[in-house]
C-alpha cells in the first residue's frame, strides 16, 4: 500500500511542479493549468470537469440554502 501511495504522491507533485511552471509566466496557479497538463488523458479530463461542474452547483447550491436561512431568521 505504500507504494501506490508514494505513486500518487510523486505524481501529484509532479504534477503541481509542471503546473506552477506553466502559471509561472502569470505569476498564479490556476485550474486551468491543471488542465492544459492533462488535455491528452481524456478519462482523467472528463473526471476533473465533471469535479469542478459538481463543485460549482455544490457552491450554488450552499448559497441559495444560506439566503433561506437568513430569510427564516428575518421572519421570526
Amino acid at each position: 500500500m505504500a507504494l501506490v501511495e508514494d505513486i500518487v504522491v510523486e505524481y501529484v507533485t509532479d504534477l503541481a511542479h509542471k503546473a506552477q511552471d506553466i502559471g509561472s509566466k502569470r505569476r498564479k496557479l490556476s485550474i486551468d493549468d491543471f488542465l492544459y497538463l492533462i488535455r491528452k488523458d481524456l478519462p482523467k479530463l472528463n473526471q476533473c470537469i465533471e469535479l469542478l461542474s459538481m463543485q460549482e452547483e455544490l457552491k450554488q447550491a450552499r448559497k441559495a440554502f444560506e439566503v433561506d436561512e437568513e430569510k427564516l431568521a428575518s421572519i421570526e
